[in-house]
């Protein structure tokens, strides 16, 4: 890890060079330089009222930037996508006076128009790829003139430009860096595609002999016609100068000029792998004809071969490496997409920690800063544009997906870690046409073709490394279509045992795959399950969205990864939670199939990949995200205010022992790299430290403190708890907002509590295990909670001590109207309105013959899936049950949480 750790001190170094020069305050040298220009713009979203920018919207704002931060996290279905604008003033300087000035822009989603002083300038389509434009003609070019530089932004939905529809937000803003770049008149430029203008092509045999061919773009801005010498140096990590090449090139006045350079004969080079990602640096400049130095570019270079075998998999430098890791979303909680690059980079941190040895970029291209990091920390990776889902069969259509597709290769090209170029995602989930069979034909064949173009181009942009196009689980449909033969390579998004069928149908589904196409590279880009780190289950599910079933899931996904060798590698989805806006289920806008939190907090299933993945001896004690572990007792436990708790710990050791407050449990052997270790807990903190043993040494340990929360069966015996907090008509725990602990319902035994009678809701004709609804409820970040209920229950009973309680029933009606505006790119703008009417229900809340509520109608009061609480105070006697009776008047009663608090416990019970 000594040359990882280098090279990301380098990473962070040259990303401190970079905001430490200022506009206001600049050297000008020889050649190039970049200079922050990301402070002190003014915002301001487009009024479509009046048809025009409303300054009463105005905002300074610092960039990277995006204007749906709050809104894709709202009640509101939908988010603001329309046009903004970016306003910054620029003073010129008389030291720039022999300079080209050039704005480059880091990413802009999606429609991005550049206007310096009123002037329109450049146009740019596609939000996930950088842009750059010389402005330096349109600039008043007087000491301390004003220019004023405009960027009008929109992420409206254009049919025109993907992506057209996704799981993912289309996040609105200057997301990414802007700068200005000070150049000579004579300069590397590409500016059409947006990138350096310098392409670095490594290559090397058998790891023996390496060279380097350079292919390059010179724009010379000058009147004169010049003579120039690029010189480019290999250096390798230490700084010590490998080889220089030089040539001389002659430039044509107001002209571009492309050159080849090689470098060959580079003697037995270090190579790049995951192991060791040994970088070298390759420089190279530009100096007239006097020597003096007019523009330089400074890239890495990583020296590696490798190969995809559809019976064998992948192959890196002559031998067989198995690609697992993860997809990644760009998003970061309280941020959109507009993420400093020092937590994008740890994220890649995160996954080398967790073993992974490949990224997929998904579904954009991302920050630069990602692949630089790929590159230093050595994981391989793939990278795409955003044709996710379908396309629209039109002539710009396409012209803007060959633009994307080209700026992404040439942009991102000289990144070593890259091996993989994509282009669609899933093409065939939403086909267009779906009542005419003949037009939907067509439709397909449109698909094909524009594959069929993308993947010539692609080729030809870069022959060095593969292609892929990747499919959703309907193999008949992209395999009797003929997509399946088009791209290098085929990746399949599989979900065997989360939307449909058993975990088990996913090594079955990959056979049967690698049968029907045995000579195309196979690669698995997609898996998982919805892993809410709220929700924890003793007893797992298909779709219950617990950590449980989460793990589960990715233990037969991996072992059927690493036993096929078919199987060139996987990549789970996802790396960490991110927002979709238009997703409701428990966490409403969130996808919780990341392995980490949004914020990026480890859930259990990273710590089970680490326990697969790390080569080194491993050992983790899972963690719960409330504030308290959930300890439970039944009528069978054995001590009062004791109880079962079923404690994950994760390990790739022979053997781990366990110790519990320093007394040993013994000893117990991974299965799967995980030991579900039942505990008998009693309230209060207990230290539990986990041993792991190889070869029968011990190698590593974890110590983890468990602070406990009982919940008692018996509420008289157990005198020590304060509160209980149940999640009715719900068989799993959940870790509320504040990080307190709802438990599992249960029906009442006397002597305990629970209800009486009643169903548990369940949605109607899903086709699949689920727990309560799937629709966001509106008032609350509790929606599990409210997503569950009991209804025709008869009462809930608490054989309780005499003394004083608080008692809180908590309502949501789930049986009602949801009405739900389409989103801006939804082409049918009616609102649409479920076809089932609200239930009127009506009933009563008693306890005994104190009357608590009257006449209580949830739908009337609130409306559907709105949040309803009733909070009431009551005493209870000596010798008798507290029992809150819900007497029905129309329809069934309900209720989906309660909460039961002491007041004052009696001296004498």
């Amino acid at each position: 890890m000594n040359i990882i750790f280098k090279q990301l001190i380098n990473l962070c170094y040259i990303g401190c060079l970079f905001f430490s020069w200022s506009v206001h305050a600049q050297t000008i040298l020889d050649g190039r330089v970049s200079v922050d220009f990301s402070s002190n713009w003014k915002f301001r979203k487009y009024d479509d009222s009046v048809g025009r920018i409303a300054k009463q919207q105005q905002q300074t704002v610092n960039l990277p930037h995006s204007w749906n931060i709050t809104d894709v996290m709202d009640d509101t279905p939908g988010y603001y996508r329309g046009a903004t604008q970016y306003q910054n003033t620029l003073r010129w300087k008389t030291s720039w006076q022999n300079k080209r000035i050039v704005l480059h822009v880091g990413a802009a989603n999606q429609e991005a128009l550049i206007l310096v002083n009123g002037k329109e300038v450049k146009a740019h389509r596609g939000g996930y790829t950088a842009f750059h434009v010389d402005i330096t003609d349109y600039l008043h070019r007087k000491e301390n003139a004003r220019n004023t530089i405009a960027i009008q932004v929109t992420n409206r939905f254009n049919q025109d430009i993907a992506p057209l529809s996704g799981d993912f937000t289309f996040f609105g803003g200057i997301y990414r860096k802007v700068s200005l770049l000070l150049l000579d008149q004579i300069h590397f430029a590409d500016p059409v595609y947006g990138s350096s203008g310098l392409r670095v092509n490594a290559k090397v045999d058998a790891g023996v002999n390496a060279t380097i061919n350079l292919d390059g773009a010179i724009q010379n801005a000058s009147a004169s016609q010049q003579a120039v010498v690029i010189e480019t140096t290999l250096v390798d990590a230490d700084g010590v100068t490998i080889k220089t090449v030089r040539q001389k090139e002659n430039l044509k006045p107001h002209a571009g000029h492309n050159f080849r350079l090689d470098m060959s004969q580079i003697k037995q080079p270090r190579l790049w792998s995951p192991d060791v990602p040994y970088l070298y640096r390759l420089i190279t400049r530009i100096y007239d004809s006097k020597g003096r130095q007019l523009d330089h570019l400074d890239n890495s270079v990583g020296f590696r071969w490798f190969s995809f075998d559809p019976e064998k998999g992948f192959f890196l430098n002559g031998k067989a490496l198995k690609l697992i890791g993860a997809s990644r979303h760009q998003d970061f909680k309280g941020m959109a997409n507009a993420v400093p690059d020092v937590l994008q980079i740890q994220d890649l941190v995160k996954l080398k920690s967790m073993g992974g040895n490949f990224l997929r970029v998904a579904h954009y291209p991302q920050d630069p800063a990602i692949l630089k990091a790929c590159d230093s920390l050595g994981i391989l990776a793939s990278v795409e544009i955003p044709l996710v889902n379908e396309i629209t069969e039109s002539p710009a259509f396409a012209e803007h997906s060959f633009q994307m597709q080209k700026e992404m290769i040439r942009q991102y090209f000289n990144h070593p870690s890259i091996i993989i170029w994509g282009y669609m995602n899933e093409i065939f989930l939403r086909p267009h046409f779906p009542k005419d069979k003949d037009r939907q034909e067509k439709y397909f064949k449109s698909v094909v073709s524009l594959a069929q173009q993308l993947e010539k181009l692609t080729r030809n942009e870069d022959s060095t490394r593969y292609t892929m196009i990747a499919n959703h689980g309907n193999f008949e449909l992209y395999h009797r279509t003929g997509l399946t033969k088009i791209p290098m390579l085929v990746g399949w998004n599989l979900y065997p045992g989360w939307y449909g069928g058993k975990i088990a149908d996913f090594g079955r589904q990959l056979e049967h795959i690698h049968q029907q196409l045995p000579d195309k590279p196979l690669l698995v880009t997609e898996y998982g399950a919805d892993a809410d780190y709220r929700i924890q289950a003793s007893k797992p599910i298909r779709f219950d969205k617990s950590i449980e079933y989460a793990v589960l899931y990715h233990q037969g996904y991996l072992n059927d990864i690493l036993q096929k060798s078919f199987v060139s590698g996987g990549a789970a989805w996802n790396l960490s939670d991110f927002n979709s806006e238009t997703r409701e289920e428990s966490m409403p806008h969130i996808n919780t199939k990341g392995l980490l939190t949004w914020d990026r907090k480890e859930k259990n299933t990273y710590f089970l990949y680490q326990a697969y993945l790390r080569p080194e001896p491993f050992i983790k004690i899972g963690v719960t995200h409330g504030k308290k572990w959930g300890v439970r007792t039944d009528a069978d436990s054995a001590l009062i205010g004791s109880g079962s708790l079923q404690l994950p710990i994760f390990s790739n050791a022979d053997s781990v022992e366990l110790l519990l407050d320093d007394v040993s449990l013994g000893a117990r052997k991974p299965v799967d790299r995980m030991i579900i270790w039942p505990l008998s807990l009693s309230r209060g903190s207990h230290v539990v430290k986990a041993m792991a043993f190889h070869n029968g040494k011990l190698s590593v340990m974890d110590e983890s403190m468990l602070d406990c929360e009982v919940l008692p069966y018996d509420l008289k015996k157990d005198k020590n708890w304060k509160e209980l907090r149940i999640n009715v008509g719900d068989n799993r725990e959940y870790i509320d907002s504040m990080g307190n602990r709802w438990f599992p319902d249960q029906p009442y035994e006397r002597g305990s509590w629970g209800y009486v009678k009643g169903e548990k809701y369940r949605l109607k004709n899903t086709g699949r295990e689920n727990l309560g609804t799937d629709v966001n409820i509106r008032g609350t970040e509790d929606d599990p909670l409210f997503q569950t209920q009991l209804q025709g229950l008869e009462s809930y009973r608490f054989d309780l001590p005499q003394g004083d309680y608080e008692i809180e029933l908590l309502f949501a009606e789930l049986d009602g109207p949801n009405i739900k505006k389409n989103l801006l790119y939804d082409l049918d703008q009616r609102e649409k309105k479920q076809e089932e009417k609200g239930i009127d229900r009506v009933f009563d809340i008693r306890i005994g013959d104190d009357v608590l509520a009257t006449d209580l109608n949830v739908l009337r009061e609130v409306g559907a899936f709105r949040v309803l609480r009733r909070k009431f105070s009551t005493k209870v006697h000596d010798g008798r049950s507290l029992a809150i009776s819900f007497i029905p008047k129309k329809g069934e009663p309900m209720l989906n949480a309660i909460r039961l608090k002491k007041i004052n416990q009696s001296v004498n019970p």
